[in-house]
């Protein structure tokens, strides 16, 4: 009998000690703060490649619509540079400051004079997502 209370007793003390060891596990905060980093950063990275995406796509429009006012600019005032639909859509894709293949460009004579549009779909660089958005814009010229 004495060796059974004897086992009693230690299993007792070893789940004293557990019970102990976990309170004060819970009571502990050391670590604390890269626990809540770890699930804050993926927002916040989120957050933060949104905003970059943003600003790059607002350029990226900017510069579609200074090409295309300045090749509908061109093709009324300067025909020798920009006298055929080809040689305004180069020009369009040179103004731009980005690098705009020439087919996101067309030109045309509407009634309004030289139209130039341009199409570009923009592909969003953020983590885990795959996203394009389309941008388009246009610009008439009186001939």
């Amino acid at each position: 009998m004495a060796k059974a209370t004897t086992d009693l007793s230690a299993s007792r003390r070893a789940a004293a000690r557990l019970v102990a060891a976990l309170a004060g596990l819970a009571r502990a905060e050391r670590g604390n703060i890269a626990v809540e980093f770890g699930l804050l950063a993926p927002v916040l990275l989120l957050f933060l490649f949104g905003i970059v995406e943003g600003g790059r796509m607002l350029w990226t429009v900017n510069a579609l619509h200074y090409s295309v006012q300045e090749a509908a600019r061109c093709a009324s005032i300067n025909t020798t540079a920009c006298g055929t639909a080809s040689q305004i859509q180069t020009f369009a894709a040179g103004r731009s400051g980005a690098v705009f293949a020439t087919s996101v460009f067309t030109a045309t004579v509407t009634g309004c004079g030289n139209r130039v549009s341009a199409s570009y779909t923009m592909p969003l660089n953020i983590p885990f997502m795959s996203h394009s958005i389309s941008l388009t814009a246009q610009s008439c010229y009186p001939i």
